[in-house]
């Protein structure tokens, strides 16, 4: 079985790696915005694969009381947190784009529709043909935002909600100096 990929943070107290301005409980708090960009920064250099643990060194003191101890929970609840939190944006990003597809795709009907009798109305010759191709581009524009929705735009959430759910998932342990 391969090493776990370590990330190591120092702290003077347990505290510190939480949002001080959180008014809930020590297991519910969130975490501190840098602390938590520092460990996704590091966690995201690893490869895919491998498995996470996070390192928390602090004194000896710190390191035994029931907030240190707690702290496992405390970091996976935060992750699974923001994990469904992405969640949520992917399936509103979804939706988004059915709304979409169905506008574009009724644009796409509406401008081939009025292209192909712009093109066989008074309009004959070369000034039809524009007005058609017009159309018709103008169609396939209308489609340009659902099909980056569908091809492209939801592996970067995926990507990071999955990484945070690795994060949820890592071994937390605490060093005490």
């Amino acid at each position: 079985m391969p090493q776990p990929a370590v990330i190591e943070l120092q702290v003077d107290k347990v505290g510190q790696l939480f949002d001080t301005l959180d008014p809930m409980p020590f297991r519910e708090r969130d975490l501190d915005r840098t602390a938590e960009d520092y460990i996704v920064g590091w966690a995201r250099e690893f490869p895919r694969k491998s498995s996470i643990r996070i390192l928390v060194h602090m004194p000896a003191a710190e390191a035994s009381s029931e907030h240190a101890m707690a702290l496992r929970q405390a970091v996976s609840r935060h992750f699974n947190y923001r994990a469904g939190v992405l969640r949520g944006d992917l399936v509103e990003l979804f939706r988004v784009g059915r709304y979409a597809l169905a506008i574009g795709l009724v644009m796409l009907v509406v401008c081939v529709t009025a292209g192909g009798l712009a093109a066989r109305s008074l309009l004959v010759g070369q000034f039809g043909l524009l007005i058609e191709e017009g159309l018709i581009i103008l169609g396939w524009v209308a489609n340009w935002r659902p099909i980056e929705i569908f091809l492209y735009d939801w592996w970067p959430i995926v990507r990071h909600r999955n990484l945070l759910l690795r994060l949820a998932n890592a071994e937390v342990a605490v060093s005490g100096r």
